[in-house]
């Protein structure tokens, strides 16, 4: 179990790299009226594949240590379901097909930046917070 902490520990590390990055190329295609490629809807989908498959890993930990031994406490709930609320809103960019390039770079900066502020608060619910 101290490996499945620990590899949802790392991967919240590679998502917040992967998150800054795809903001980063966003912003810049929105600034200078970019077309929405296919390595920007790999960054997209990235984003949000990470965020499942960390969702994933924690949903494990969350019952395995439940039921072996951590019990359920209520901060526990509430990091698991903030978090699977900012992984629904990390699918956002993916679901923007219909918008014209500029809005889906612009509206996809703030789904991401979004996911990242309820990432913050979801681990900030933990004891310990960011220094677990």
């Amino acid at each position: 179990m101290d490996f499945l902490f620990i590899l949802h520990s790392v991967l919240r590390w590679i998502i917040i790299a992967v998150a800054a990055l795809t903001v980063f190329k966003f912003a810049i295609g929105w600034a200078v009226n970019a077309s929405f490629k296919g390595m920007d809807r790999g960054l997209a989908a990235s984003f949000s594949g990470l965020l499942d498959v960390q969702v994933l890993l924690g949903l494990v930990f969350f019952l395995w240590s439940g039921f072996t031994g951590a019990g359920f406490p209520g901060y526990r709930w509430e990091h698991m379901v903030i978090m699977i609320i900012a992984a629904a809103l990390g699918h956002v960019p993916s679901r923007l097909k219909a918008l014209g390039d500029k809005q889906r770079f612009f509206y996809s900066v703030v789904a991401i930046l979004g996911a990242l502020a309820l990432v913050y608060v979801g681990v900030m619910r933990l004891p310990g917070g960011w220094t677990r």
